[in-house]
């Protein structure tokens, strides 16, 4: 199972003791993870998170004088965010079988949905652009299609962790901007509430995101932490913004955020990669690759775990068991308020491959 694509779980399957966990076992913990994830994020998103473009905000007040720096990172964010669309098809078709990865996705995408609306509202109400050049800019845009970056499940989840955290990021420092705490001369004094509001909004929904996937990714790192830690390298290594690709006048849209302090080289390394790689109880990028390497170096010892124990080695395996766990816990406590626990509970099962503590007896 080289792309770890979840399993169709609609068959009933008999518990399994952790001792004996097998790729389909593992598959179906993972699964049940997700289903129990996404039932617990969709009505914290309904009950803190229901907004709407056009209503939430009070677009009359938005400022007719906008700087045409702020008007070109708004006309960017818009663009991309134009793709919601193909975004969400393509991760729909390829985890379609997992219920609770495909139906997120679909709540993902009404989400995203409205990030383009109202990035579209903040151009439109600018008045820098008129309604015909946003039509005809749209065209352009959706005369091309985005693609999944990686042909596989679990590298477009590793990679949708780190994009969300960049989108994040974008929009937060967007908001400071907006608030007047903008550290650029050239935006020094401008400030606008309305604009404000709206990056502060989007960037909580981008946050949530985030926390999804990263979950997602925790537990692929629990159960599967070689392919996982092998994903995370190679999607790092070859990591771009979605629709850099496909945006018109892309370089200048980058070099505008760039000199905003919005998103950069830094940004991305400080308050991205480093951000995403301590949740996921990796030092550094330089452990990661030197980890693996290691790892790959370490011979199979007639087919047991000699291996695999190695990339223990490459990060904070019992931080992300703690945080499997916590997972694990809120999801239970969520299916006792319906009553899931009663028909149909989800369990957490330990890792058997994970190498014993001292003191921990080897058949615990």
């Amino acid at each position: 199972m080289a792309d770890i694509l979840p399993p169709n779980m609609l068959n009933e399957r008999p518990q399994t003791p952790a001792g004996l966990l097998s790729n389909r076992e593992k598959d179906r913990l993972i699964e049940r993870g997700f289903l129990g994830l996404y039932r617990w994020y969709t009505a914290r998103s309904q009950e803190t998170r229901n907004w709407n473009p056009d209503r939430s905000f009070d677009w009359r007040s938005l400022s007719k004088d906008l700087p045409s720096e702020i008007v070109t990172v708004l006309q960017g964010f818009f663009a991309v965010e134009q793709y919601a669309p193909d975004f969400t098809s393509s991760l729909i078709t390829l985890v379609r079988r997992s219920h609770g990865r495909s139906h997120f996705q679909m709540r993902w995408g009404s989400e995203e949905e409205k990030h383009a609306d109202a990035w579209e509202n903040a151009v439109l109400f600018s008045e820098q652009r008129s309604p015909e050049w946003i039509a005809e800019y749209k065209e352009r845009l959706k005369s091309q299609t985005w693609e999944l970056p990686f042909p596989d499940a679990i590298h477009n989840l590793v990679y949708t962790v780190f994009q969300e955290r960049a989108t994040q990021l974008n929009y937060l420092n967007m908001m400071k901007i907006a608030q007047g705490k903008s550290e650029k001369p050239h935006l020094q004094g401008f400030s606008d509430p309305v604009l404000a509001k709206v990056a502060q909004t989007i960037a909580v929904d981008e946050a949530a995101h985030y926390n999804f996937f990263l979950e997602g990714v925790r537990m692929y790192l629990y159960y599967y932490p070689e392919r996982t830690l092998n994903a995370i390298k190679n999607v790092i290594g070859q990591f771009s913004m979605p629709a850099s690709m496909l945006v018109p006048d892309w370089d200048q849209f980058f070099e505008v955020v760039y000199r905003a302090g919005i998103y950069g080289p830094r940004e991305f390394q400080r308050d991205v990669l480093q951000v995403a790689f301590r949740n996921m109880g990796i030092e550094s990028r330089k452990a990661l690759e030197e980890g693996i390497k290691k790892t790959r170096e370490v011979p199979d010892f007639e087919g047991g775990n000699f291996k695999t124990t190695a990339i223990f080695e490459t990060f904070d395996y019992g931080q992300i068991e703690g945080d499997v766990r916590r997972l694990h816990t809120k999801i239970q406590d969520y299916e006792r308020e319906i009553g899931f626990d009663m028909v149909d509970p989800t369990e957490f099962i330990e890792n058997p491959e994970v190498p014993k503590t001292d003191g921990q007896a080897a058949d615990d």
